[in-house]
Order: C-alpha cells, then structure tokens, then sequence
C-alpha cells in the first residue's frame, strides 16, 4: 500500500513536475482574484488562446519562444485594452475577435510548419512530461515578479481593483495598472500554459479565488488563502495525474472542481450569494481598506 502511495516520486519527472504544479497552481490562485474582482474571468481564458498563437509564431520568426510567446501575450492583452476602451465595442466581444484569431492562426501555423517547442497536446492539455530545470526556473520566476509587483503596488492595486473612476482622480494611473496587471498575466500564462493546457488555464485562474470568494469578504485573506488553494490543488492533481493516466491540467482542474462543489455544500446559499457578486464590490469589508488609499 505504501509502496503504491510512494511510486510516483521514484521518477524525476513527476517529482518535477510536483514542483511546477504546486508553483503554477499558486501563480494562477493569486493572479486569479485580480482577475475575478475586476470581472475579468473570461480575460485568462482568451489571452491563453493568444499564447499558443505566440507558441507557433515564434520559431518562425527566429525568436525564442518564451520572449516571443511572452510578447504576443502581451501585444494581445493590451490591443484587448485599447479596444475595449474605444467603447465601440464590448471587452468580451475584443477578447473574442483577437485571441481566437491568434489561437486559429497558431493551429495553421502548427499544421502547416510542425513545432520546435512543447507537443501540441501538451500545449492543449497539459503535461508532466518533459517539465525540466528551464520551465522551473520560469515558473518560480514568474511567481516572484507577481508577488513582488502586488506586494510593492498592494494599495495602488486594492484601489484600481474596487474603484478605478475615484483612483483615476486621486492620481493612480489606472491605465498603467491595467497594463502591468496585464503583463503580469501574460507572463504567468505562458509559464504555466506546458503544464496546464491552453484549454483549462482559465479555471485554474477563476476557480479557487471563486471558492475562498464563498467563504471570506477579506480581500488579504482571499489573495493567501486563494495562492494556498491553488497550490494544493495542484500537487493533489499532479499526484492524481499519475494514478489515473490522464493529463495534468485536466485533473488539476477537477481538484478545484471539488473543492468547489465542497465549499458550496458547506456556505449554501450564502457563498453562492458572495460568488455571485465578486465583481459587484459593494461589500463593506472589501471597499473599507480602499477609503485608506485616498
């Protein structure tokens, strides 16, 4: 029994791929209740679209993949942010238009060109195999950049997060928080999306900030408790991955899936009401800090 329970930290891989599970799982808990607060769930989805279609350019055009993926990411997210402003047209309707175009634009430049980087199911899916010293090192880089930059910017934040027209006001550039706020995604897409998967990368973003959202109205508490979540979903899921014979992203995402059918079993109607909300911030506990920034 306890040989079976042990047997996947015998290979190097798994034990590695553990590591960039637990490290991607809390990137994507922290960076998701920024996303979630400000409704921008949908936003993780298509800027991991947009990645991919950076994965395959990249080669093509004699760049390295992480600084080329990294700037298409980038160049979407903020083409996302002067369109949507324009007001001529929605951000859901800009998300829509420019990251599926990217990610069709990198299906046919696979098809047509093969790949010299990740495989492409690993791409869609997520994979534990091939995680190595490299994307470790992105992982654990990626991390930092996000807890420094919210740690150094917490209050610049909290106010832009809950209200941006008075923040505006007051001196805070919303404008440049948007733009690093979607830096900071960008750059954590790319490092998690090998071990993810293109196609789940938006729930591991939305779900555990959604799950701690039921429980707590503390915005401190929500960014550790949803980091911690996040983690532990994804060593849970990478340690479940091996057992089961599917991909890591996949049972990754069904961990926070129960936690999340759990934590609504035990709050009832009072957390799905919480949820419901998150991007309403008409919640005192949350707002109350902000009045210190002013």
């Amino acid at each position: 029994m306890i040989d079976t329970l042990l047997e996947p930290f015998q290979y190097q891989f798994v034990v590695n791929g553990m590591y960039a599970a637990v490290l991607a799982g809390a990137l994507c808990g922290l960076l998701g209740v920024f996303i979630t607060l400000r409704g921008m769930s949908y936003i993780g989805h298509g800027l991991s679209h947009a990645v991919f279609g950076g994965y395959a350019a990249a080669p093509l055009l004699g760049l390295p993949i992480v600084l080329g993926a990294g700037a298409w990411g980038l160049g979407s997210a903020l083409l996302i942010n002067v369109v949507a402003r324009s007001r001529r047209i929605g951000a859901d309707a800009a998300i829509g238009v420019i990251t599926t175009a990217s990610f069709a634009l990198g299906v046919a430049l696979l098809t047509r060109f093969g790949t010299k980087g990740p495989a492409f199911d690993a791409l869609l899916f997520g994979s534990i195999n091939g995680v190595g010293r490299d994307e470790l090192l992105l992982l654990l880089g990626a991390l930092l950049f996000a807890a420094v930059t919210f740690t150094a910017l917490y209050r610049a934040f909290l106010f832009t997060t809950f209200d941006p027209d008075v923040a505006d006001v007051s001196g805070i550039s919303v404008k440049r928080m948007d733009a690093l706020l979607m830096l900071v995604l960008s750059v954590s897409i790319l490092a998690t999306l090998t071990i993810i998967g293109v196609t789940l990368v938006a729930a591991t973003l939305v779900i555990p900030a959604v799950v701690v959202r039921m429980l707590t109205d503390s915005f401190s508490r929500m960014l550790w408790a949803s980091t911690a979540l996040g983690a532990a979903a994804g060593a849970i899921g990478m340690y479940l991955s091996y057992h089961l014979a599917i991909p890591s992203g996949t049972t990754i995402v069904l961990v926070n899936a129960l936690a999340f059918v759990v934590v609504l079993l035990a709050t009832g109607p009072r957390g799905l009401r919480r949820a419901a909300g998150m991007d309403d911030h008409s919640d005192v506990p949350a707002v109350a800090p902000v009045a210190a920034v002013r």
